[in-house]
């Protein structure tokens, strides 16, 4: 039995919501599985993966394929990292404290990436507000400037005075 490290959608239409799954190849996308390994919530910026590590190590050590998009997440979560450290401990070329430690090296420097895009992302959001605020103001200051102006052309014309217009026909006093 073939088995593949893949994605099960949910969600709602314009809103996927996807289950990271160990399933039989030949089983449909959003039918049965073996395992579930973990989520994987794409609407959210940065993406928010739930895995389990171990479990999906273990899948993956034990010759489960992933697709395209499970390699892309497994790599970033650093799943796969791992099992190249671990291969190289098998083949001799490194030992247990070896993978470790280059492990946590390479942890600290993605989790560092991570908090820059982060810290990035609520700058730029920050700024996106500080720049509507100001629009707002200067559409409001020449809204008032507009309305000042008016105000005093109004209060700056000369006063004209009526006279009170009669509507009655002047008389006739020839007679």
């Amino acid at each position: 039995m073939a088995v593949k490290i893949r994605l099960q959608r949910h969600g709602k239409k314009d809103a996927a919501f996807f289950h990271v799954v160990a399933a039989d190849g030949r089983a449909p996308r959003d039918g049965a599985f073996i395992e579930k390994l973990g989520t994987y919530n794409p609407n959210t910026n940065p993406a928010t993966i739930d895995l389990n590590f171990e479990n999906t190590l273990k899948w993956l050590q034990d010759g489960a394929v992933p697709t395209d998009t499970c390699k892309a997440i497994l790599s970033y979560k650093g799943i796969l990292m791992k099992k190249h450290l671990l291969d190289g401990v098998k083949k001799g070329a490194l030992t247990e404290a070896q993978v470790e430690e280059r492990f946590a090296k390479w942890v600290d420097q993605k989790a560092s990436k991570i908090n820059t895009k982060k810290d990035n992302l609520s700058a730029a959001e920050k700024k996106a507000i500080a720049d509507k605020f100001k629009a707002e103001t200067a559409a409001k200051d020449a809204k008032t400037a507009k309305i000042a102006a008016k105000v005093a052309a109004v209060e700056a014309a000369p006063e004209v005075t009526e006279t009170p217009a009669t509507d009655a026909p002047a008389e006739n006093t020839e007679a």
